[in-house]
């Protein structure tokens, strides 16, 4: 083959080598000296320009990122194996979030909850690893009597109220110590408070509070709330004074349940004339008396069941004044003043008389009948008559004393010539 002519030979070039002349010949036309183009300058530029060229991709990648422009290859966990290798252990995921003291750095860690505050402690070293963590516990409450005492666990509100009418739904505002608190409270009550709830609750809290002065039970009080409630629903005894109302309730309520309470006891209760408390409690036994009728025997809050127009007798007080002025022998003394009262009944010159002397008048023979002497004046103070009630109700008592006294006594202990003689 002949030689290619050298006019028509095309001379190929790298873009390095090009980019390295084009230097070179910039640096002799600015600054008079042109260094000879060598494999060690080539290589300088090869590597300068490879660096530039990282840096441009580290930098493009960074922009790409911060302007949600570059999306990661996404991640796929390979699949566990198929095959018979029991023994074969497979991939799996570990989603657990695994928290640790940034202090002591144990594995397993040693955390506590503590729900009481909110955080999450260190029981190594205290640290507060968490705060203002949920307790995701059953939220667990009682609402048992503290009197009675016994544990109530219930996850439910506690039972309604069988005296308050409507859904018992309404929100209260917890107590606190601030200006601010204190004026949200009492306008939320104002706001969601019925009036006629509200007087009814007020009552209801003047009944329990009358009830304890006297040491009656549960069991009154309830029925006078009952009774009052009845008043309320029909609009009965309006006008009347409420502690006139409350007073006759608590009255009948004793009967009901068997009480022994005097009138007098109740009306000192209230300061309300005695005329106005009799005029109440007689227009209360006819209201009832009729409401039985009308009704009949049922449950529940609408009807009054097993109601009786009964006294207290003179039987019915002896025990509670013996135990009150503290004999001795209170046992013996008790049950000889109750048989007493009772075959005092059949005495026609104590018909009539109160109860309340009668019940003093037995009391004082049978302090002396069994040897435990006391003068008339702490047992009439007792029972809330004068002394001279109480002597002249005796009176009657010595003149039939063969007759209501009980052979069985005497050959207990008893003996009647320790009874004091009337004087003339």
């Amino acid at each position: 083959m002949g030689a290619a002519d050298p006019s028509q030979t095309v001379k190929v070039h790298s873009p390095l080598l090009v980019q390295l002349i084009h230097d070179r010949l910039w640096s002799r036309d600015h600054q008079g000296d042109a260094a000879p183009v060598t494999r060690k300058a080539v290589e300088n530029k090869r590597r300068q320009l490879h660096r530039r060229k990282k840096e441009a991709k580290r930098a493009r990648r960074v922009f790409d990122e911060y302007t949600s422009i570059y999306k990661p290859k996404p991640y796929r966990p390979k699949m566990l194996s198929t095959g018979g290798e029991a023994n074969a252990a497979g991939f799996r995921e570990d989603l657990n979030n695994v928290l640790c003291c940034p202090d002591c750095k144990e594995v397993p860690p040693n955390l506590v909850e503590e729900f009481s505050s909110g955080d999450m402690v260190c029981q190594s070293c205290g640290v507060v690893v968490g705060t203002r963590i949920i307790d995701t516990r059953s939220e667990w409450r009682t609402f048992a009597n503290d009197d009675h005492g016994g544990d109530d666990p219930s996850r439910v509100g506690g039972p309604q109220d069988e005296f308050v009418e409507g859904q018992q739904l309404s929100t209260t505002v917890a107590f606190s110590e601030s200006k601010a608190h204190k004026a949200l409270s009492r306008t939320q009550n104002n706001a969601s408070q019925d009036k006629a709830q509200k007087g009814l609750m007020q009552a209801y809290k003047e009944i329990v509070s009358l009830c304890e002065a006297i040491n009656m039970g549960h069991n009154v009080s309830n029925a006078a709330k009952h009774i009052f409630k009845l008043v309320d629903k029909y609009k009965f005894m309006k006008g009347k004074p409420q502690e006139a109302v409350i007073a006759g309730c608590i009255f009948i309520a004793c009967r009901q349940n068997n009480v022994p309470r005097t009138f007098r006891e109740i009306f000192n209760l209230t300061s309300v004339s005695k005329k106005e408390v009799g005029r109440v409690f007689k227009q209360l036994q006819k209201f009832l008396q009729k409401l039985q009728d009308a009704e009949g025997e049922g449950t529940g809050l609408n009807t009054v069941t097993n109601y009786e127009n009964t006294s207290v007798g003179a039987e019915d007080l002896c025990s509670r004044y013996v135990s009150q002025l503290g004999f001795k022998k209170q046992q013996k003394i008790s049950k000889i003043s109750r048989e007493l009262a009772e075959r005092a009944n059949d005495i026609s010159a104590l018909a009539g008389r109160s109860p309340l002397s009668v019940a003093a008048a037995c009391i004082y023979m049978a302090c002396h009948l069994i040897g435990e002497p006391r003068s008339s004046m702490p047992i009439a103070k007792q029972a809330g008559v004068s002394d001279g009630t109480v002597k002249t109700a005796y009176k009657h008592l010595f003149a039939a004393r063969e007759q209501l006294i009980k052979q069985e006594w005497l050959s207990d202990g008893a003996d009647m010539k320790n009874i004091p003689q009337v004087q003339a």
